[in-house]
């Protein structure tokens, strides 16, 4: 099954009138750290155990990001319009 470009094109209009450009650049780049993660732990998974010792400044980091990640998702977009009603 191939998709033309017009097909495409019309997908990504769609997309863009149902979520929004903001929603959409915060999903990518949730999505881009995500896949950034997974390569990083499947770095680590071939190491020997001796050297998988975790540097506080990676813990510190991962937490950071786990923190924002979930401030992100809890993030009601529409809470300033309705403190205004």
């Amino acid at each position: 099954m191939h998709f033309s470009i017009w097909e495409l094109l019309l997908i990504l209009v769609i997309v863009l009138v149902l979520f929004g450009g903001s929603r959409l650049r915060n999903l990518g780049s949730d999505l881009g750290s995500a896949i950034r993660g997974f390569r990083d732990a499947m770095k680590e998974g071939g190491k020997p155990e001796a050297a998988a010792e975790e540097d506080p400044k990676k813990l510190e980091q991962a937490a950071a990001q786990q923190r924002a990640a979930g401030d992100a998702a809890t993030h009601d977009p529409l809470a300033k319009d309705r403190e205004k009603v």
